[in-house]
């Protein structure tokens, strides 16, 4: 099957899903058949390579789609983006047999992939994870912990789980795993041990996927959030999960590298809030076309100076996502950056503009607002962006 940025031209599918924002935002609960639509609509084959019957694109390509869903659904627009998040790392980082496993299914829409990287107590730089793995004599992983602010959580069918597996000097003795020789990966030429002094995760931390039907796995969506209230965003918990081996991703104990990359290959949450802004804006511009008070010439201004911000914003992703820039993954950061500034304030101006209008519950508009600021709080969140910034130009 091969797809492309055409599959979600305005139709059924997004119909479906802007449909399904309003039933979420009441509910609090995910919504199984826009979910189940957007498993049959082609869109999870977008980062999946050609061979593995997928659409082939690359991290531009994935900003596109994310940003025209985050328009009708950002709820959606984020199990989105971490389902490709997860096929992204499987593509870099996955071993022959993970990739010919997995990807092909992550194409077809048989399975939704999801990130659980974060934990209460953590921070935002996940250095002080609880979540252990510890292998048992017959070479399998026993995973303990919890993770909190998983988005997907129950819907998933596997999760790339975040574990401490080694203590920090012992970081080093997974060299020989998954291709790895001489600290050098194999497969791109990146040096594994890169990012492991940095800021974000800490030596000796590894990744895992695991299937969300493991027994060990358990989800509580009991979190109660403000935005993104479809996202099935909530706990998963680890109770003596056991995994193989062979599921774990990457080197042994060197997840703070392949972390670091992340933000190099240019694919960014920026898009998500692009398509927030997008949204607030087309709801201004609808009513500037109206009698009323967005009729006048000062309004019509803003307005203008509003759709400079958002295609302003939306310059930017793209240019992460095409890595136009000498230092990508600085790009990526500031495209979050400035791309969740811009729509938090589109969303906030448009509130001002439409006064009275827009301040009834169930309105369109106050769930922007509410998923336009739950953006900066996801990882990297914007604080942490600032950080991996400014140490770029200490390094």
């Amino acid at each position: 099957m091969s797809v492309g940025v055409s599959v979600i031209e305005p139709g059924p599918v997004l119909e479906t899903l802007l449909h399904s924002a309003a039933r979420t935002a009441v509910s609090g609960w995910p919504d199984e058949q826009a979910l189940a639509e957007l498993r049959r609509s082609g869109l999870l084959a977008t980062a999946v390579p050609v061979e593995y019957g997928g659409a082939g694109g690359d991290a531009a390509t994935v900003n596109s789609v994310v940003e025209r869903v985050a328009r009708v659904n950002p709820s959606v627009a984020i199990i989105l983006f971490q389902h490709f998040a997860v096929t992204m790392r499987v593509v870099e980082w996955g071993s022959a047999e993970q990739k010919a496993a997995l990807l092909p299914a992550f194409a077809s829409g048989e399975c939704l992939a999801a990130s659980a990287w974060s934990e209460r107590g953590a921070g935002a730089a996940k250095k002080n994870i609880s979540t252990t793995g510890v292998r048992t004599p017959d070479g399998r992983w026993r995973l303990n912990g919890a993770k909190s602010f998983t988005t997907g959580a129950g819907v998933a069918d596997i999760y790339l789980v975040l574990a401490t597996t080694a203590a920090a000097h012992d970081d080093r003795s997974g060299e020989d795993a998954q291709g790895v020789r001489n600290g050098q990966d194999a497969r791109n030429g990146q040096d594994v041990h890169a990012g492991q002094d940095g800021l974000y995760g800490s030596a000796g931390q590894s990744f895992f996927l695991v299937r969300g039907d493991n027994p060990g796995l358990e989800v509580d969506r009991s979190l109660d959030l403000a935005g993104m209230r479809g996202s099935a965003t909530g706990f998963v918990n680890l109770r003596d999960c056991e995994v193989p081996d062979e599921d774990r991703l990457g080197p042994l104990g060197q997840a703070p590298a392949i972390i670091a990359a992340v933000r190099e290959t240019g694919a960014t949450l920026g898009a998500v809030s692009v398509g927030i802004a997008q949204a607030a804006l087309d709801i201004a511009i609808d009513h500037a076309r109206r009698p009323g008070p967005l009729g006048t010439q000062a309004a019509r201004q803003r307005l203008a100076e509003l759709s400079a911000q958002v295609e302003a914003a939306r310059a930017i992703v793209d240019s992460a996502g095409r890595r136009l820039s000498a230092t990508p993954g600085t790009v990526t950061l500031q495209s979050k950056l400035f791309a969740s500034a811009t729509a938090e304030q589109v969303c906030l101006e448009v509130a001002r503009m439409l006064g009275s209008t827009a301040y009834v519950v169930g309105h369109q508009l106050n769930r922007l607002i509410a998923d336009a600021r739950a953006v900066a709080l996801m990882g990297p969140t914007n604080d942490l962006c600032r950080d991996l910034m400014a140490a770029s130009w200490t390094n």
